[in-house]
């Protein structure tokens, strides 16, 4: 027993058994297929960075320039060369008050030979000035011998010797550990390799360089470190009494002060590091996270349309933000909904093609049927001529949609060139101007207005096949003694093309069906099938691949009478 399917044809049941076991192998490969999309998606989430390139690069970005900085400040410690600066002048200025006292009271009085400094008044006097100074004071004889040092004085018990005590719990190892993290992390100085080290007594025996220069009459300063990576300020002055050098006095002092100095503004400088680098990764995680996220959600959704082949996955909208990640948005969104409406127009003219195509090969398989029971050969010629007319109509339609389905393609691959609309008008009237000697019909007429600015970017050879297939639907409406115009001028940056005849014009309600696939609209007494209905669709899509529009009205008469059929075609301008 045979059926009716959805098209109206008659099915057998042999053919619908094939049909349910390939649908049935097909709903098969459909969930292997679903299975391995799956297996994807869960590869692309087990995949799915927790922190992505972006942000780490965001972060890593931010944080050099930070750190640059931060070197650079500690690197450079021009306060801690200011503080050395001021110090050493300070102890320079105090030395030569020393020493003055000293070449006027290290001198005893009411002796007839000068014999230089008085080791007792020298002492004494050392002594007591370092009561009120922080500063080591050393007296030495012109021959390098130390007369007096502050740190070790003469008393009722003998020599006393002075040595600083370390800090308190220094000794402790935790505490020892404390003080060299603390010491290395606010406390670095980098230039202190350069430095001589301190040392109370050079190897040869003799006096530092700064004695001997002061001993020789001029004033001397140093710099050095310590073994512990402290500083020693030192400055010598000659001591003098009348322009006579008496001996050398030198003034060293330890440089814990401009160390704690610096310690503190390093302290301080550390608060503000860390509190800025703080904020810096707060502040970049914030911008990576507007980025990132909204673009792995993008990513996201997008891998799930593909994987998941329907519409039931929504692209996420961030279309209000008025930034590149909107516009991202509103592409990609887009996008997904013209993908939909190709797949859509595919699927549409896939069933428009089916449906075409079954028409002639239903009245051929009927034609050659028939011919094959009938032996009247009148009858057998007539059904020949229909089987001639259905495959000219079936070479007709494949050749159209063959056309339909690759201009987008085509348009693609083809460059651009500068039209002259102008100029193609004209020779297009010339043209059908000369084939009307041959064939008859109404006169084509080019009629423009400015033809120099009619100039648009795009394929000629498309634009011709556009125009043509306007004026041949027009010569074919128009009665003989009506007439095709063609107009063009620019307008706001656009360039108007108009093609309209004289005919009947186009049937109410149908001014933008005439452009749907198959669409067939033909003058009385045209042979039924000359025309596959895809001209005016064709002649659209072209128009639209050049970024332009095409419309179809009716041309009236001030009392409502149609006057024919006008299509209008709007381009944009080529920039000059």
């Amino acid at each position: 027993m045979a059926v009716t399917g959805r098209d109206g044809l008659r099915a057998d049941p042999s053919d619908q058994r094939i049909a349910a076991g390939k649908a049935e192998s097909g709903a098969g490969a459909a969930r292997t297929r679903r299975g391995a999309a799956a297996k994807r998606r869960r590869v692309f989430a087990l995949r799915w960075p927790s922190v992505s390139g972006l942000t780490a690069r965001i972060l890593a970005i931010n944080l050099v320039s930070i750190a640059i900085l931060f070197v650079g400040v500690l690197y450079l410690d021009r306060y801690q060369n200011a503080l050395i600066r001021g110090e050493l002048d300070a102890l320079t200025r105090q030395a030569e008050v020393i020493a003055r006292a000293i070449g006027e009271l290290g001198i005893e009085p009411n002796v007839i030979q000068d014999e230089g400094l008085d080791p007792v008044r020298v002492q004494r006097i050392v002594r007591r000035l370092s009561v009120v100074t922080s500063s080591r004071i050393r007296v030495y004889h012109p021959t390098g011998l130390l007369l007096a040092d502050s740190r070790r004085l003469a008393g009722p018990a003998g020599m006393v010797r002075i040595v600083p005590l370390p800090p308190p719990m220094e000794n402790e190892p935790l505490a020892r550990l404390a003080i060299d993290l603390y010491n290395a992390m606010v406390n670095w100085l980098p230039r202190r390799g350069q430095l001589p080290v301190w040392r109370e007594q050079p190897s040869d025996g003799g006096v530092l360089k700064e004695v001997t220069a002061a001993l020789a009459g001029t004033t001397e300063r140093a710099v050095r470190k310590t073994e512990q990576g402290g500083l020693v300020l030192s400055t010598a002055v000659p001591v003098q009494r009348y322009k006579q050098v008496l001996g050398a006095l030198m003034l060293s002092l330890d440089g814990d002060e401009i160390d704690t100095a610096v310690r503190e503004v390093r302290f301080e400088i550390l608060s503000i590091f860390a509190f800025t680098l703080l904020v810096t990764i707060l502040l970049s995680l914030y911008l990576a996270g507007t980025i990132t996220r909204p673009i792995q959600r993008l990513a996201h959704a997008a891998v799930l349309v593909r994987n998941n082949r329907h519409r039931r996955i929504q692209i996420p909208d961030f279309g209000g933000r008025k930034d590149e990640i909107g516009d991202l948005s509103r592409s990609i969104r887009s996008m997904t909904e013209e993908l939909w409406r190709r797949l859509d127009a595919i699927e549409g003219f896939a069933a428009d093609v089916a449906h075409e195509i079954k028409n002639p090969l239903t009245s051929l398989r009927s034609a050659v049927e028939t011919a094959a029971r009938i032996d009247d050969p009148e009858r057998q010629r007539r059904l020949l001529a229909v089987i001639v007319d259905d495959v000219e109509r079936l070479n007709r339609l494949i050749t159209d949609i063959s056309s339909a389905s690759r201009i987008a393609a085509e348009i693609s691959r083809e460059e651009e060139e500068r039209v002259d609309v102008g100029g193609l008008l004209g020779t297009l009237a010339e043209v059908y101007g000369v084939a009307r000697e041959d064939r008859g019909g109404p006169p084509v007429r080019a009629e423009l207005t400015d033809p120099e600015k009619l100039i648009v970017n795009g394929h000629e050879g498309r634009l011709v096949q556009v125009l043509r297939n306007l004026i041949e639907n027009a010569i074919s409406f128009s009665p003989p003694d009506g007439a095709v115009r063609l107009r063009a001028h620019p307008a706001n940056g656009e360039v108007m093309i108009v093609v309209e005849d004289d005919g009947p014009g186009l049937p109410d309600g149908k001014l933008e069906a005439v452009f749907d696939r198959f669409y067939s609209e033909r003058p009385e007494g045209e042979k039924f099938g000359t025309h596959s209905g895809l001209g005016l669709s064709i002649s659209r899509q072209i128009i639209e691949a050049h970024d332009g529009l095409v419309r179809a009205e009716n041309r009236k008469s001030p009392d409502g009478k149609t006057l024919g059929a006008r299509f209008i075609i709007r381009l944009p301008a080529a920039e000059d």
